[in-house]
């Protein structure tokens, strides 16, 4: 099981066997029927320490009984025009599933603009799209396959990225955060499409400040990465911007998109399927109400924040170097934020 021995797995166990009923009862929802690949993924998020590991762990379930997690796909966002908004400027999807059953999310980083909603409404759209990829997407992908599937693939599309995504790193640490802490190691591979010319210099800069098992998961692929990811996935999983040269992320209809083709948008069959999911769990209880759930927000890794202090530093440098920051590097300034997301 690579870093965690054994072992390790074993003296692990036996510490979450002692929590209070509380948080095994969390403990539950969290690992869905598969408790030591749940350990496994919290040893590797810590290097195999188990002590480090073990304190992980409980401060997530400790997390997620304070903030209800394990109810919180019961409350949709309401009413659905709002939630439309939501889902037009946080581009998030489920496209398909690879040749070995892996969900492949995709995500438009450059053209989210995360300004529809309150942080409040966005930081619960995201949880409520992880839990159900927990509780619901992975599992049923297992019983398919005869065996655990427990991680996905993610497709960051890099089009459009424009200096103004700046004023979006304080929500996109906070997110990326909440997925080192409560959903460690849940990517297989990230994958980098669309990505401008100037990606390369800050990858230079910020690789080295990457941990090596997370940079093992980071692929920058040429243009939209069709090739490439026809590899791993057939032609009907791909993402929409991944089809062919130069399609890029949209949030709207065009070239002959449909809405129900983009796998971003309410209309697409996965968002179908999961905004109807919580409305049928609200349903027994009271009327629904508008309102966000206030989720507690930890405080960013030091490292994290390092990471996005370079990016920022070395986009100056160049922006400095040319005189300027004009519109082509100011375009590229946001890739700040789009390497947040490659921290988990």
């Amino acid at each position: 099981m690579g870093i965690a021995d054994e072992d390790a797995i074993k003296q692990f166990q036996r510490l979450i066997d002692l929590v209070d009923e509380n948080l095994r009862q969390s403990f539950q929802n969290l690992h869905e029927g598969y408790p030591t690949q749940t350990l496994v993924r919290f040893l590797k998020a810590r290097d195999g320490n188990v002590d480090k590991a073990h304190k992980m762990l409980v401060d997530c379930l400790n997390w997620r009984v304070q903030n209800e997690i394990d109810n919180i796909l019961a409350k949709p966002i309401v009413p659905t025009d709002l939630y439309r908004g939501i889902r037009d400027s946080q581009l998030v999807g489920l496209s398909g599933f690879s040749k070995e059953g892996l969900p492949v999310i995709a995500v438009g980083v450059g053209l989210s603009t995360y300004d529809k909603a309150s942080v409040h409404y966005y930081v619960q759209s995201h949880i409520q799209m992880n839990e159900y990829r927990d509780r619901v997407i992975l599992p049923r992908a297992s019983k398919k396959h005869g065996r655990s599937i427990v991680t996905c693939l993610k497709i960051l599309d890099m089009t459009g990225l424009k200096i103004s995504a700046l004023n979006q790193i304080k929500l996109l640490t906070a997110i990326s955060t909440i997925d080192d802490l409560n959903y460690p190691e849940k990517t297989e591979t990230y994958y980098i499409v669309n990505a401008p010319y100037i990606f390369s210099t800050c990858w230079k800069v910020v690789k080295p400040l990457l941990q090596e098992r997370t940079r093992r998961k980071i692929q920058v692929l040429q243009g939209c990465g069709r090739d490439e990811l026809l590899k791993v996935m057939d032609y009907a999983s791909l993402p929409h911007f991944c089809k062919k040269e130069g399609s890029g992320s949209s949030r709207y209809s065009r070239n002959g998109l449909t809405t129900t083709d983009n796998c971003f948008s309410l209309d697409h069959a996965f968002h179908q399927e999961l905004y109807s999911f919580t409305k049928k769990l609200a349903a027994p209880n009271a009327p629904v109400k508008q309102g966000s759930v206030h989720v507690t927000l930890p405080e960013p890794d030091p490292q994290d924040t390092k990471i996005a202090q370079t990016i920022e530093s070395e986009l100056h440098r160049l922006g400095d170097q040319n005189g300027s920051l004009g519109d082509q590097n100011g375009h590229e300034k946001s890739l700040s934020k789009s390497m947040e997301t490659l921290s988990i």
